[in-house]
Order: C-alpha cells, then structure tokens, then sequence
C-alpha cells in the first residue's frame, strides 16, 4: 500500500510517529479496530493493539526513511521481539481480553513522493523465541 509522500521527519520520534500514523490509518482501511497505540508496560510497549474478527492483534510498526542503509524489518531483534511478547502477556492480563492473539509486523518506507507500507500478518511467532 503507498500513501503520500512528502512528510519532513527530522528525527527518528517523528518519522516513528509518522510510520505509526500511517499503520492505524492502513489497520483501519483493512477493517481493524484500533484499541490502544503506544501502549505501555514498565520498559515494554506495543505500537498498535487492534483487533480483526476474533483475533486480537498485537503491531510492531517500523518506519525508515528511503535514505536509510537498514529495512524497517531488520530492527526487530529477537530481544525486541520477546519484549513484545512480553508486552502482549501483560496487556492480556490487566484488560482481560480473552482472543486468540497474533503478532504483525507493519514496514513504512517515506520516499520523497511516497510512502510505502507492507503489513505481515502473523510475522513474530512466540512459541519459537523460548
């Protein structure tokens, strides 16, 4: 998916709040409702909380511009990724929500002109980072 282009982001804060604009704004256009954005817990936190038909979705949203040696997908280490879960226990625990969850991933690469957006569903699996 691309959107406009064009956004001036001098800081690596703004172009994540960009980035993560753009992902709710997408999140929506695909039907999810959004829950929480910037959700935190002690050091962890979780970008988008949203949930599609009965799943309830935890995003990790990164956002590069196209002038940057590194893809968006490459920052997300394996400590980033057991952080995350982490994050997702313990949002289940204090909200209650009883779905089945999964773990997307949304890319935002902001070209001059353009941005572009990948979404992967299902992109961090919890089961294999124990």
């Amino acid at each position: 998916m691309a959107g406009t282009g064009n956004h001036e982001m001098k800081k690596p804060t703004e172009a994540g709040r960009y980035g993560e604009e753009l992902a709710a704004s997408h999140l929506c256009s695909k039907g999810y409702r959004i829950l929480e954005r910037n959700w935190h817990d002690r050091h962890r936190e979780i970008d988008i909380v949203a949930i599609k038909g009965d799943r309830l979705v935890f995003v990790e949203v990164k956002t590069r511009r196209s002038d940057s040696p590194e893809l968006p997908f490459e920052s997300i280490t394996r400590r980033k990724q057991h952080l995350l879960v982490q994050a997702a226990h313990a949002y289940i625990e204090k909200t209650g929500i009883d779905l089945k969850a999964r773990f997307d991933v949304i890319s935002v690469i902001c070209y001059p002109d353009r941005n572009e957006i990948d979404h992967i569903e299902d992109a961090i699996y919890p089961d294999i980072l124990s």
